[in-house]
């Protein structure tokens, strides 16, 4: 039996993960896989793969292609969710901040630095004309700390994925003051690569697993309930969010794709230098 850790954030995107496990498909496959859930993100996820803390994450792509060219020792082996991923911009309901030119100056609420909140914050910002070099962050850590942190005052305002945190726009802790989509596929599956040399087989059949369930994921009976329970939301906004959300279903991520993906991060001031895409990615399917 093989051991590996695979990690991502309780939300939504990843109950296909659940499901597999909760009908031991690893198991069956010879692989003891254990989940472990990152409430703080990809900034999280990326300090677990440098520290071998954790085998394969479930991340957001551009944290993981950031931390890559800056040493990470893993590779990207597939997209994860291909459709991109839909960021609200929240204030505190009682906050003066009205609208998205409001915000110009004041601090940004992010759960670490090199994750999805504070990456996605340069691409607003990008795509408001701002000057990138005077953005003001505060790291919080995960969501709660980003509630905390606009409701004393510490933050004004914080983004995070729009699904997870419309309950606490309805229940009145956030205000959502605009939407920011990310410009390429939003999750992706990467892999440490002590891992990969080791383990490729079993990393294949893991692939191979998680890829069966998200094919027919959106047909599962029922698949709106269930989600609307388990992540205490809204059965409309579940509704939604399965609309305009594609899983990837086992296509090889390419050269091209990391390389277009790298030219905005570049444009966005993400990232400083363009790497060889050759070097984040790993083709697991020949």
């Amino acid at each position: 039996m093989t051991n590996l850790k695979v990690g991502g954030v309780p939300e939504h995107f990843n109950y296909p993960w659940y499901l597999t496990l909760k009908n031991k498909e690893y198991t069956k496959a010879n692989i003891n896989l254990r989940w472990q859930d990152f409430p703080g993100g990809t900034g999280q996820m990326c300090k677990a793969l440098r520290e071998g803390s954790l085998d394969i994450a479930i991340v957001l792509t551009e944290g993981i292609i950031k931390d890559i060219a800056n040493g990470n020792p893993s590779k990207i082996v597939q997209t994860f969710v291909k459709t991109p991923l839909i960021w609200g911009i929240h204030v505190a309901a009682n906050s003066n901040f009205k609208n998205i030119a409001d915000l110009e100056h004041a601090t940004i609420a992010i759960s670490r630095f090199g994750s999805g909140s504070h990456l996605m914050a340069i691409v607003n910002a990008y795509n408001q004309g701002w000057n990138i070099e005077k953005l003001k962050f505060k790291v919080i850590g995960n969501l709660q700390g980003g509630i905390a942190a606009l409701k004393n005052g510490e933050a004004d305002y914080f983004m995070w994925e729009h699904f997870t945190t419309k309950p606490l726009v309805d229940n009145g802790t956030f205000r959502r003051i605009d939407d920011c989509p990310t410009p390429w596929p939003c999750f992706v599956i990467a892999v440490r690569n002590e891992v990969l040399e080791k383990n490729f087989a079993e990393v294949q059949k893991v692939l191979n697993i998680i890829n069966a369930q998200t094919t027919g994921f959106k047909n599962i009976k029922n698949i709106d309930e269930i989600l609307a329970e388990r992540y205490e939301q809204k059965i409309e906004d579940i509704q939604k969010w399965l609309k305009i959300t594609s899983w990837n279903e086992g296509k090889p991520i390419t050269k091209n794709l990391v390389t277009r993906i790298q030219n905005k991060m570049i444009k966005f001031n993400v990232i400083e230098e363009k790497k060889n895409s050759g070097e984040f990615i790993k083709n697991m399917y020949f």
